[in-house]
């Protein structure tokens, strides 16, 4: 694997000798390795998984417009929430940035941002901010980047509808043993279910406005200086068309809860009300993003949509044998399910809280003042 690994990465234009790789494992579906050379340049190198993403170029050529737009909007606003740091992707000595290998691989690869880091949990509140003004500054930074410049990489990503038929069909066609264990958290999700259309039923009312979005906002893909101070959004994979909420949701499932995603013990799954309110600060009060009164009304319904929708994909791909995500062991998905469905009720539990949340920094904002931590 590391003459693979190097054999590539020598395929693009980078300083310095390879000199080793190290794998990144911080996702479900790429395979990423931090790459060391001579000069003590590193650099990120990307093998772009093309079963899921189909078209690798379009993936790549979505990350490029992305990355030099928002190089452009941080060149003409120096005072953005975020620190001037953007991504920047190497050619290869072909003079693309996307390198097709021998094997049919795809890869792809970008500068390391030196003195950052990344944290898989949120360490406190401080941090909890800083990654509201990470996802909710590159949202304002891309509310003039014309959403048909993106392609749709893909498809109906974060469909609600594509989401239960996939379930539906999961179901009909799974094995009786996956089934029986699965039987509790499939009666939930169908209980569920009328609601969790709120968000697509807005987006096809046309009350919410669409535009680019991140659509992974895990806290893992906010990257940080090492004094707690956000640098910048990374992994731009699933960079497409979409609505405030799809970020906003998702971002608040991983920063306001201290568990793994795949917690097995439900006793230890919390939502953070503190963090929660941190974010928000950070997201709304001092990012620059401009939302319009539905965006804002949908705000705390869209974690538990989102929320709802990714435990959703783990039990259906459970359903159908894992064939999406990778696992671990036998019922890592159920396992993955049944946490993120637990995140939907400490949610609900916390629904009324986190709309006077979300209202006060409102309120706070149009009066001018800034964020508290």
């Amino acid at each position: 694997m590391d003459r693979e690994i190097k054999e590539v990465f020598q395929q693009f234009e980078a300083a310095g000798e390879y000199t080793g790789s190290t794998p990144i494992d911080s996702g479900h579906i790429n395979a990423t390795y931090l790459i060391s050379t001579d000069l003590g340049a590193s650099y990120v190198l990307q093998k772009i998984n093309h079963a899921v993403f189909k078209r690798p170029a379009d993936v790549v050529s979505n990350k490029i417009t992305v990355s030099k737009h928002l190089q452009r909007k941080l060149d003409e606003n120096p005072g953005s929430a975020i620190t001037k740091r953007v991504l920047n992707f190497c050619r290869s000595r072909e003079g693309d940035y996307l390198y097709q290998d021998a094997g049919g691989n795809y890869w792809n690869l970008m500068d390391f941002i030196e003195n950052s880091r990344v944290y898989l949990k949120t360490p406190d509140r401080g941090i909890a901010l800083e990654a509201g003004r990470a996802f909710g500054s590159f949202l304002a930074l891309t509310e003039d980047l014309d959403p048909a410049a993106i392609k749709e990489t893909l498809p109906r990503f974060h469909s609600m509808s594509l989401r239960f038929e996939q379930f539906d069909e999961a179901v009909a066609k799974a094995p009786d043993d996956r089934l029986q264990r699965a039987q509790q958290i499939i009666e939930c999700a169908n209980r569920l279910r009328p609601e969790m259309h709120v968000l697509e039923a807005s987006v096809a009312e046309g009350r919410i406005p669409l535009r680019v979005t991140h659509n992974d906002t895990k806290i893992s893909n906010a990257l940080f200086s090492e004094d707690g101070i956000a640098l910048c959004v990374i992994d731009l994979d699933t960079v497409m068309r979409g609505v405030v909420h799809y970020d906003f949701g998702d971002a608040v499932r991983t920063i306001c809860s201290s568990a793994d995603e795949d917690e097995p013990d439900e006793s230890k799954i919390d939502f953070s009300l503190e963090y929660f309110e941190a974010f928000v600060r950070g997201f709304i009060g001092d990012s620059g993003i401009n939302l319009n009164e539905a965006e804002i009304e949908g705000l705390p319904i869209s974690a538990k949509v989102m929320t709802f929708i990714v435990g959703l994909r783990f039990l259906t791909d459970y359903l159908n044998n894992d064939i999406y995500f990778d696992t671990r062991y036998d019922d890592h998905n159920l396992v993955r399910a049944r946490s993120q469905f637990r995140r939907v009720e400490l949610i609900e539990e916390n629904l009324d809280a986190m709309k006077e949340i979300v209202g006060r920094v409102v309120s706070e904002k149009e009066r001018g003042m800034g964020s508290r931590v």
